[in-house]
């Protein structure tokens, strides 16, 4: 069982270059996967499952869980928002879930990112999705959902602003404030009034995401409304804020806690960078950088010999460039020991500390892998009038923190 749960996970990437041009690895039929092999497929998504038995469970009882995630359109789309949620994304949707992104709008604005200009913001959000749509996200069948936050909220107002309240009600403001980090903030800095309100809102989001369901009965549909949102599957900088909807499950007495997926944060580019910067970028990489852009700066990035942690270049051979190849070829010429393609991390990682890679070899190698999967993103934006609108607007706003 562990076996085939294994090569199911595999199989979800894109192991044919040419297949990189529609990054939809998606090849396992839902119905063929046992619960053993989806809770397989979902787990490695995650650095951290709190808790593994219940993410089984619900694997083993619900044939679509439905997983929430969300964003704030704050500036251009750097490749951990663009292909590391790309991955994640249609891993989940292969193993049978339906995926619910929150596009935080109003959020954005509470956390001054543009400006606070909710037209620019709208803007951003949409480049955003063209850029999923570009790279292979997974959103055929309606398996993928994008919902604005502002128009979500206005229509169930009556609903949503009792929730936040009764969250705010019952947290006190030490708590909230220790969830800042989910704003990119620190619970040191000074936080204005609308950074405090923003958890009790990102936590109702967990709560407040529903779907009509028609339900038969004695000849009559009624349709009723069914909480949805069993998986918060998020970065591990927003973990503080879905251990706070846990917390407030105990509070209200309610027995179905959400499941935390909480996945890898990729590191900047330069030394002692914890993630990439949209107001750096040159600890980005950006969605529609250029092949020359791209090369450049894996060129310049911190990448020390024979050292593989903190190494960010190996980082994203990791959590990029393997998941989406199965495979990672570094060329070199005979006297650096000749082509070698590695299968697995661990027999890189090993060549690399061992210094039989260099960073000369791991450097171009990369820089090429990343480009064959940037390629279309930038093909769309080149030929989509829509698409290339809209980046030029969002190129021209000035990033906001």
């Amino acid at each position: 069982m562990e076996a085939a749960a294994a090569e199911a996970v595999e199989t979800l990437s894109v192991s044919d270059p040419d297949a990189a041009q529609s990054s939809n690895p998606n090849p396992n039929p839902t119905h063929q996967l046992s619960p053993e092999q989806k809770f397989q497929i979902v787990r490695s998504v995650g650095e951290e499952c709190i808790q593994e038995d219940e993410l089984l469970n619900l694997l083993t009882k619900k044939p679509e869980p439905v997983c929430y995630d969300g964003f704030e359109p704050s500036g251009r789309m750097h490749i951990a928002q663009g292909v590391m949620k790309t991955i994640n994304v249609n891993k989940l949707t292969s193993a049978g879930c339906r995926v619910k992104i929150w596009i935080a709008d109003w959020f954005a604005k509470l956390n001054n990112k543009m400006g606070g200009d909710l037209k620019k913001i709208e803007t951003v959000g949409r480049y955003l999705i063209e850029i999923w749509k570009a790279v292979g996200m997974d959103l055929e069948g309606g398996k993928v959902e994008f919902l604005w936050s502002s128009k979500e909220i206005n229509a169930r107002a009556d609903e949503y602003w009792p929730l936040v309240l009764d969250i705010a009600q019952k947290n006190n403001l030490k708590r909230i404030i220790r969830c800042s980090q989910i704003m990119g903030r620190s619970e040191h800095e000074e936080l204005t009034a609308a950074q405090i309100f923003y958890p009790c809102m990102q936590c109702a989001d967990i709560f407040f995401l529903k779907r009509a369901v028609k339900k038969y009965g004695c000849m009559i549909a009624t349709v009723v409304a069914i909480k949805v949102a069993d998986i918060c599957q998020l970065g591990m900088d927003q973990r503080k804020v879905n251990v706070l909807a846990r917390e407030y499950c105990d509070d209200i007495k309610r027995k179905n806690k959400p499941i935390i997926l909480s996945h890898h944060m990729l590191p900047g580019l330069q030394q002692g960078q914890e993630k990439m910067s949209k107001s750096d970028p040159s600890s980005s990489i950006f969605m529609e950088d250029e092949e020359a852009e791209v090369n450049v700066k894996i060129k310049k990035a911190y990448c020390p010999p024979k050292i593989v942690e903190g190494n960010p270049c190996l980082e994203y051979v990791k959590y990029l460039v393997l998941p989406w190849f199965n495979e990672f070829t570094v060329e070199r010429n005979a006297d650096n020991g000749g082509n070698k393609t590695f299968k697995s991390f661990e027999e890189l990682a090993a060549d690399y500390e061992s210094g039989e890679l260099h960073p000369g070899d791991l450097k171009p190698a990369l820089s090429k892998s990343l480009n064959k999967i940037l390629e279309p993103v930038r093909e769309h934006f080149r030929k989509d009038s829509n698409a290339k609108e809209l980046l030029k607007r969002v190129k021209a706003y000035r990033v906001t923190k």
